[in-house]
């Protein structure tokens, strides 16, 4: 796995390519292999797939140094964030994982951890516009999460392997239209799976470099901070999340887990005080050293 880095995937020339975040800028890395006649994954799946092979952390090491290199190097302010990854085999989330969120919503603390899924049709990328399906819902809602990018494969580990298995951690939101999701039966699949509702970004940070349970977090609607929070409130930390999924759902690299969101989401306030996302609203949401993911819905 690659150690010590901050990436990204950016969209350029029609195509999605892997990127490193350094204090000299951005490295598109598929452009930094064809001028230095290198090997590296092209894009972020590639990376998280590979086992073995050539090192990221090796071609920045050149590329930082040669002049060669320099037509690779770009200004972050010029980019377009692409989806972080884009072909994971499963979203995972797990639901009820903070205990001021569960006391909020007057639900009882949970003695597993709760899980649903999403679908890669959610993936969206940093500074993107969500499209609010207000022909089958109103009730919009953010949910500020951890998210955890599986690098290894992992089949009923323990829990003191657990983040072993881990590539890296992202800031992610479990975007969600609370009437599709409670007021139709109990339909969570389709409250949290339309399209583009799983914002992630900008970057994914080494796991190497994070202590993913005294992690602050916040989500801030139009300038105004909603949720402030911190994964030390977890029920369930990370190496239990993993270690729990795993002994029914085999990870694979590429898989992401949403670890669930803090206190202050709308659902949790009184119903006269409710007031829903609606187009026009920007989010940013950030994860303590995982950098912040703002989007506008539409």
């Amino acid at each position: 796995m690659a150690r010590g880095l901050t990436l990204l995937t950016i969209r350029r020339e029609g195509e999605l390519r892997l990127a490193i975040k350094t204090a000299k800028g951005i490295l598109d890395v598929p452009h930094a292999v064809r001028l230095l006649n290198r090997h590296a994954p092209a894009t972020m799946d590639d990376l998280l797939q590979q086992e073995d092979g050539p090192s990221v952390n090796a071609l920045l090491n050149v590329a930082e140094s040669s002049a060669q290199a320099k037509p690779a190097w770009l200004s972050e302010n010029d980019i377009e964030y692409g989806p972080l990854v884009s072909r994971p085999e499963k979203i995972i989330c797990v639901g009820l994982n903070y205990r001021h969120h569960a006391q909020e919503i007057g639900i009882r603390l949970p003695e597993h951890p709760v899980l649903f899924s999403k679908y890669s049709n959610t993936l969206s990328a940093h500074r993107g516009k969500l499209k609010l399906p207000v022909h089958v819902a109103r009730k919009f809602d953010y949910e500020v999460e951890l998210v955890v990018v599986i690098g290894r494969k992992a089949s009923n580990v323990s829990e003191a392997d657990a983040l072993k298995y881990v590539a890296g951690f992202a800031t992610g939101n479990d975007f969600s239209a609370r009437d599709l999701q409670l007021e139709t039966g109990g339909q969570w699949m389709i409250g949290k799976t339309p399209d583009g509702f799983a914002p992630l970004g900008p970057y994914m940070v080494t796991a190497d470099q994070i202590d993913p349970d005294k992690l602050k977090l916040e989500c801030r609607v139009n300038g105004e901070t909603r949720q402030s929070s911190t994964t030390a409130d977890f029920i369930f930390n990370t190496r239990q999340m993993i270690s729990y999924i795993s002994k029914f759902i085999t990870l694979k690299p590429g898989d992401i887990i949403f670890t669930g969101t803090p206190e202050g989401v709308i659902l949790g306030k009184p119903k006269e005080e409710q007031v829903w996302l609606k187009a026009g609203d920007k989010i940013a949401c950030s994860v303590e050293k995982l950098g912040e993911l703002r989007f506008e819905l539409v």
